[in-house]
C-alpha cells in the first residue's frame, strides 16, 4: 500500500520570521486525518528568517531529529550543548525526561532551512542526551546513508537502562523502533531498499523528483509505505529525501 501526502496539502503557518508546513498535525495546524505514521509523529519543514528562531522551550518523551536542507542554526539546551549546524548535519536530542533548548538562524542575513522531526522513544523516562554529525555529501550520493539508527539488532538498544549503543554505520543513536536514512541522487539513478515483514516506511522529499514503486513524487511530497517488501526509487531530477524504515 502506497499512500501520497501531497507537498500542497501539508498543514501551513507563516509567523513572519517562521514559514512552516507541516506534514502532520502540529500546534494549531490539526487534521484527524494526518496524526503520524507509525512512531513518526512530526515532519515540519521550517524556513527561519535570518538572526530569527525558537527560543528556550522544553520537550519531554520525544526523539527529535534536525537535518538541515540550507543556511545554519544555532543550537543551545540545558544540559550545557552548544552547535551551529549546516547543510549535511543531523542533530538528534532524546528529550526523555525533559530537556530545554534554544534554535536560532545563526546568520543575520540568510534564511535557515530544515526539516524538524519527532519520533515517539521506544520507553518513557530514559535520560535526555544531545549529539549532532555532519554527513559528508559523498556519503550520501546515489546511496541511503543511515544518519540515525534505534532499531533493536541494528542499532541496539538496552531497553533495561535505556542507554543507546553506538548508531549503525556511523550514524546517530536514537531510542526509537526507527532507521532514518538520507540520500542524495542524481537524475536517473536508481535505488532499492529492502522492509523486513512488519516494517513500513516514510519517504519524504526535501527537493527534486522521483519515483517510488512508480509513485510519483516532488519536493515536499511524503509516501506512507506498508505491506511492501522492496521500494524502487529512481531519480528523475536531483533530488534529496529522507526514508524513514519503521515497525
Amino acid at each position: 500500500m502506497l499512500i501520497k501526502r501531497p507537498a500542497l496539502a501539508r498543514g501551513h503557518a507563516d509567523h513572519g520570521w517562521l514559514n512552516a508546513r507541516h506534514t502532520f498535525s502540529f500546534a494549531n495546524y490539526y487534521d484527524p486525518r494526518h496524526q503520524g505514521f507509525r512512531a513518526l509523529r512530526v515532519i515540519n519543514e521550517d524556513r527561519i528568517a535570518p538572526a530569527a528562531g525558537f527560543g528556550m522551550h522544553g520537550h519531554q518523551d520525544m526523539e527529535i531529529i534536525t537535518w538541515l536542507l540550507g543556511g545554519s542554526l544555532r543550537h543551545h539546551d540545558s544540559l550545557g550543548s552548544g552547535a551551529v549546524l549546516r547543510p549535511g548535519d543531523a542533530q538528534v536530542m532524546s528529550a526523555g525526561t525533559g530537556i530545554r533548548h534554544s534554535e536560532v538562524n545563526a546568520s543575520t542575513s540568510e534564511p535557515a532551512h530544515l526539516l524538524q522531526i519527532w519520533i515517539e522513544p521506544r520507553s518513557a523516562g530514559i535520560g535526555p542526551r544531545y549529539a549532532d554529525l555532519h554527513f559528508p555529501l559523498a556519503e550520501r550520493s546515489d546511496r541511503l546513508r543511515p544518519i540515525a539508527t534505534g532499531r533493536l539488532g541494528a542499532a541496539g538498544t538496552s531497553a533495561a537502562s535505556g542507554a543507546s549503543a553506538p548508531g549503525r554505520d556511523g550514524s546517530l543513536p536514537i531510542h526509537a523502533d526507527a532507521d532514518v536514512f538520507v540520500a542524495n541522487l542524481n537524475p536517473g539513478t536508481a535505488l532499492s531498499h529492502d522492509l523486513a515483514p512488519g516494517r513500513h516506511a516514510w519517504i519524504q522529499v526535501a527537493h527534486g523528483a522521483l519515483t517510488v514503486n512508480g509513485q510519483e513524487l516532488g519536493a515536499g511530497d511524503g509516501l506512507a509505505v506498508s505491506d511492501q517488501a522492496r521500494l524502487d526509487l529512481t531519480a528523475k531530477s536531483p533530488a534529496e529525501i529522507l526514508l524513514f524504515d519503521l515497525g
